[in-house]
């Protein structure tokens, strides 16, 4: 099963880190990586830049609108995601509960990775 780890941290803790911190957190983060595909669990990771520089896009009456954000009032916001392969949810949260950046900065988010499948009836 695919299960998607959304690590979430504090912006203002991550910005407080020293460059020599920040670098200690990115070099543990890509040894995490690594050694989750030495056991063939590891299927895609990524960081995010901050949230301030992301934007929403919704459709409206056949337009797109486009605003900065999300903003949502809360302390942690998704810093990163890491996709793996577990047996189970029990074997994906003991996998997501060795991120480095979740341990450190906030959490991680464990959701399973619904599989759809296509009908074979034609579409519009």
């Amino acid at each position: 099963m695919r299960f998607l780890c959304l690590v979430m941290v504090d912006e203002e803790k991550l910005g407080a880190l020293s460059k020599e911190e920040s670098q200690e957190l990115d070099d543990l983060s890509l040894d995490h990586d690594q050694k989750l595909r030495n056991s063939g669990k590891f299927l895609a990771a990524a960081a995010l830049e901050p949230v301030r520089a992301s934007k929403l896009v919704r459709m409206k009456d056949g337009k797109t609108i486009v605003t900065d954000g999300p903003f949502v009032e809360t302390k942690e916001q998704v810093g990163g995601f890491i996709l793996i392969d577990a047996n189970d949810l029990d074997e994906a949260i003991a996998l997501a509960s060795r991120i480095p950046a979740g341990q450190r900065l906030g959490g991680i988010i464990v959701r399973p990775v619904k599989e759809l499948t296509h009908s074979g009836k034609p579409c519009g």
